[in-house]
């Protein structure tokens, strides 16, 4: 890759793995020539880590040959599992780390290949990198009186125009923020008891607070005009030994690699964002002025084309295919909720999970009632499983922090 240093080279980080990516990147693209800095000697670098598996794709659904597209970007970077393979064996063979070590960095999921895009950006050179989801698109949707207004956002030139000043900007998210459906309470599971079905699993997003609002909503989350309007950021400060962040709509200053930590998550859990707030607690973080659509059920696709709603949709949990996504999610929380206790909460570990299980099992039953579907009971299994090995994830949690610390060492000295 040939880098011009005469411009201020912007990596766009994506890891993805469905069908529609390259919509997704001609409109943030197209977003981009929009904005004024598109003049102001800024290159722009797509860093693509695909996953094949996760939907049945092909190669060719992520290869952009878009003529259009590819005159506003300087290059574009894919990297598959034989490139992401290569690169760990040339690490290896440079003793910069163990083979051991490696498959701690490099692999399948998504930390670790959000790991290879930062990784990647980094080795190239690049000044800023950005992540971007292929569920979120650059628009903003508010609620007036009944009506949903729409409001394009500058995603790429906002973080561009901030990032310089600090280590992390992070944007808004509006939409479908997350896969918990519409509910309706009733008999069978009542508001009391999905609030303590969520507080048992909830992390530092994923709260009862944020779900209650969303369902006097009728399930999605607004933009709020103010934010907008206004134009200015906040700093993000730290509570609980976190300063939270999301994994998109999320910029890096690559400038001092001394301040860029790896993603994590515990075997078969996500929470790779979560993780990493909780690694950048010395870091200056932005709250910046833009949203993303989150299109958290894949029923919007049609924004990329420029379709508004005019109306959303509630997303039940009376459809099959909005419990397993439910389900799913609920699986992946609890996966990575022990370690994040004994990361945050070591002193109160104990008493925390005990207090947590004893919940969960009043409340599961009615939740599997409720959804007719008895696979919810899983969820204490789980819970079980990665408690008993919340510290074998925590060592690998810091063993996965010391090998980036090499890496990153290597990269400054060559």
């Amino acid at each position: 890759m040939k880098i011009d240093k005469k411009k201020i080279n912007v990596g766009v980080g994506f890891v993805t793995g469905r069908k529609n990516f390259k919509d997704v990147v001609k409109t943030y693209i197209y977003n981009w020539n929009e904005s004024k800095l598109v003049e102001n000697k800024t290159a722009l670098h797509l860093f693509i880590a695909y996953d094949l598996k996760y939907k049945d794709t092909k190669f060719s659904d992520y290869k952009i040959l878009d003529e259009e597209v590819l005159d506003l970007v300087d290059s574009a970077y894919y990297l598959g599992n034989s490139s992401i393979l290569n690169e760990a064996q040339y690490l290896v063979e440079k003793k910069v780390i163990t083979l051991k070590e490696a498959r701690l960095i490099f692999g399948d999921g998504y930390a670790k290949k959000r790991n290879m895009v930062l990784y990647f950006a980094i080795k190239n050179r690049m000044d800023y990198l950005i992540f971007l989801d292929d569920d979120e698109y650059p628009v903003a949707t508010l609620k007036i009186d009944d009506s949903i207004v729409w409001k394009g956002q500058e995603v790429l030139a906002t973080h561009i125009s901030n990032i310089n000043n600090v280590d992390i900007t992070h944007g808004y998210h509006c939409g479908y923020i997350s896969p918990i459906p519409y509910m309706e309470f009733n008999d069978q599971l009542s508001e009391d008891d999905f609030r303590l079905f969520i507080e048992s699993i909830s992390n530092d997003i994923i709260n009862w607070e944020s779900i209650k609002k969303r369902m006097d909503d009728g399930g999605a989350v607004y933009a709020d005009l103010n934010i907008i309007n206004n134009e200015t950021t906040k700093v993000v400060k730290e509570i609980d030994g976190m300063k939270f962040i999301s994994g998109a709509n999320l910029g890096f200053n690559l400038k001092d690699t001394n301040k860029i930590f790896p993603f994590y998550n515990p075997p078969g859990a996500r929470g790779e964002d979560t993780f990493l707030s909780t690694s950048i607690g010395k870091c200056d973080v932005w709250k910046i002025p833009c949203y993303t659509f989150h299109d958290g059920f894949g029923i919007y696709e049609h924004l990329l084309f420029g379709v508004l709603p005019n109306k959303f949709k509630n997303i039940k949990a009376d459809s099959g295919k909005n419990t397993k996504r439910f389900l799913k999610a609920s699986i992946g929380w609890i996966r990575y909720k022990p370690l994040l206790l004994y990361i945050t909460q070591r002193d109160d570990y104990e008493t925390e999970i005990k207090k947590m299980k004893e919940n969960l099992e009043k409340v599961i039953p009615k939740v599997c009632q409720y959804f007719g579907n008895d696979e919810f009971k899983k969820i204490l299994s789980e819970l079980d499983f990665y408690d008993a090995h919340v510290e074998e994830h925590y060592n690998e949690f810091e063993q996965t922090r010391l090998t980036w610390c090499k890496i990153m060492q290597y990269l400054r000295n060559n």
